[in-house]
């Protein structure tokens, strides 16, 4: 027993240790990050223009890396245009700001940028006087969408002559050493690996580190027998490619997907405050939240989703052991093993779920869209406040046929720790029919419909989808939310399964490396972009982007040929580029000069 216990106390002082960075100034890097991370020379990157989008829209828009080298372009490089981004960044500040403060930020915005005595005056803007004008009577509405039209100009005059400059530009080829960088195969060694925390239907859930950058994940391993045997391929894969679209702040995101010989890996946002059904369960005297608490956290849920909804995809399995915490108490839905896309104007059909949160028209396998997750929704509110799932006690003994009748036919209790607000919301949600079901009379926008309740009037919906908003619980972070490791089953052998050459095509759809926007971020936040994002004194090339760089020789020659040049590594040496390439930017650079 004193062992059994003390290897949990190990396991979980190595897991709190890698959370907190290790004991050296690297935060959790590997000595050799920086080798790890070594920009391959320019000239084997240039095919990348070929091969990957580089349109502003996604590299400006939606490219977290591509965002700050072309703001670095224009600051160091076109100081003109550099003004257009600080505008941009006070018009979303401003759309962030709380009700009372922005009436005043907007005449701040409109003295510096857009008044015709102005200090630093946006230029392109002065031929729109309809939409200045539309900007100085309206001032004092406070109205969020008040500069929306001039980031739209803005951001289409900034995709012509500024985007062009910068694809010719050094700091565009430093994004494509990024995205080779990238682009990079990912194995079981690209990580750490660290306690268990918990499983799943085809195998376990880890904690894991990446050794370049120190960043934390869970590591959700599949083992490829296990997938076999139950012939669960399509759900594996559905699962990894839906994760794959999704970039929210309110659902778990993919960073990485890859395979070893035994498993099939996915390594998501790790999420260390334990899940709702623990807090609500485990946390307090009693069960269940107070109603502000319960309102944040459905707040929260109801925009991951909308964000699933918006890009097609029915969740299926909202209930409180998939809604998790991160460090500091928002939520992520997690868990996408059950969701299913669905084309635009058509239905599903499936009895897919978990007991006692399953909708109606699911127990009863009709076609539907997105309405069960809004009955799901409404279980899920109902037992952060009530203390108890809405069909089910806790720890109840009861018929998985009882449960499903009483979903179809009894009405739910409510006592007296809802307010009225709070009991009309769950009532709407957990309607039997969808076609009286809130959330259910506009498909795929039905969160709207949601979000306009009166239980949810206090929330400014801006704010909180930036995480702006401060959560009312913050976890512990020298706490691990998570069973002992000895109390997690572990999964038997799977016997009479063979693998063979026919598995490895589905495989290779899954085993796809790194999930771009995530590992952008993740060298942001880590800081390995700010530290290797250097360039020469003055805005000068560093070697690694000289175009037409002479290949070194290696020698052995000097005074001692016993001691051996240190080789190049094979991703560090120049290629032959392209005349044609060279002579467009030498163009390009005469114009600018």
């Amino acid at each position: 027993m004193i062992v059994m216990e003390l290897e949990n106390i190990v396991a979980n002082t190595v897991y709190l240790k890698a959370r907190e960075g290790g004991s050296d100034n690297n935060k959790g890097k590997s000595k050799k990050w920086k080798k790890i991370l070594q920009f391959p020379h320019i000239t084997q990157c240039l095919d990348l223009i070929q091969k990957i989008n580089v349109t502003y829209k996604y590299i400006v828009d939606e490219q977290p890396i591509g965002r700050q080298l072309f703001r670095q372009f224009c600051e160091e490089s076109q100081p003109q245009f550099h003004v257009y981004n600080t505008f941009l960044d006070c018009t979303e500040k401003y759309e962030l700001e709380v009700d009372e403060n922005r009436a005043g930020l907007a005449h701040i915005i409109y003295a510096q940028y857009l008044h015709p005595a102005a200090p630093y005056p946006i230029d392109v803007l002065q031929e729109s006087k309809e939409v200045l004008s539309y900007c100085e009577q309206n001032l004092n509405s406070a109205d969020r969408e008040l500069f929306v039209q001039c980031v739209k100009i803005i951001k289409t005059f900034q995709s012509k002559e500024p985007f062009s400059l910068f694809r010719l530009s050094m700091y565009f080829h430093r994004y494509l050493q990024w995205k080779w960088l990238e682009r990079q195969p990912v194995t079981y060694k690209t990580f750490r690996m660290y306690r268990v925390l918990g499983k799943g239907g085809f195998g376990e859930v880890c904690a894991c580190q990446v050794r370049a950058t120190g960043k934390m994940y869970a590591c959700k391993k599949l083992e490829k027998k296990r997938i076999k045997k139950r012939k669960g391929e399509p759900m594996v894969l559905t699962e990894k490619q839906i994760l794959q679209k999704i970039n929210s702040r309110f659902v778990v995101s993919l960073a990485y997907a890859y395979e070893t010989k035994d498993f099939l890996c996915l390594v998501l946002t790790i999420m260390n405050g334990g899940d709702l059904k623990f807090h609500i369960y485990n946390m307090g005297n009693e069960s269940g939240f107070d109603v502000n608490r319960a309102r944040f956290y459905a707040a929260e849920v109801l925009c991951g989703l909308e964000h699933l909804h918006l890009q097609g995809i029915v969740y299926r399995d909202c209930k409180p052991e998939n809604i998790l915490l991160d460090d500091r108490g928002h939520v992520r839905i997690s868990d996408l093993g059950l969701a299913i896309e669905i084309n635009e104007g058509d239905s599903v059909r499936g009895r897919v779920g978990t007991v006692g949160y399953m909708a109606p028209e699911v127990i009863d396998n009709e076609r539907y869209t997105f309405s069960p997750d809004w009955f799901s929704f409404g279980c899920l509110l109902y037992e952060m406040i009530e203390g108890q799932a809405p069909f089910r006690a806790r720890k109840e003994k009861v018929k998985r046929e009882e449960v499903d009748r009483r979903v179809k036919e009894d009405q739910e209790k409510y006592s007296q720790k809802f307010t009225d607000e709070a009991k009309l919301l769950c009532k709407q949600l957990l309607k039997k029919s969808p076609k009286q079901r809130l959330g259910c009379h506009m498909n795929k926008y039905g969160a709207k419909e949601i979000k306009i309740h009166d239980f949810f009037k206090c929330i400014n919906w801006k704010r909180l989808q930036a995480n702006l908003e401060e959560p009312p619980f913050l976890p512990d972070p020298h706490a691990v939310y998570a069973k002992d490791v000895l109390d997690i089953e572990q999964f038997s052998t799977v016997k009479g399964v063979n693998l063979d050459a026919t598995d490895t095509t589905f495989y290779s759809k899954f085993n796809t490396g790194s999930v771009s926007i995530p590992w952008q971020n993740e060298m942001i936040e880590t800081g390995c972009f700010s530290e290797l994002n250097v360039f020469g004194p003055n805005q000068t090339l560093t070697s690694d982007l000289v175009l037409d760089a002479v290949p070194e020789k290696e020698s052995n020659e000097g005074c001692f040929p016993f001691k051996r040049k240190k080789k190049i590594p094979p991703r560090a040496r120049p290629i032959p580029v392209p005349v044609e390439y060279l002579k467009a930017l030498h163009i390009i650079e005469n114009i600018g000069s």
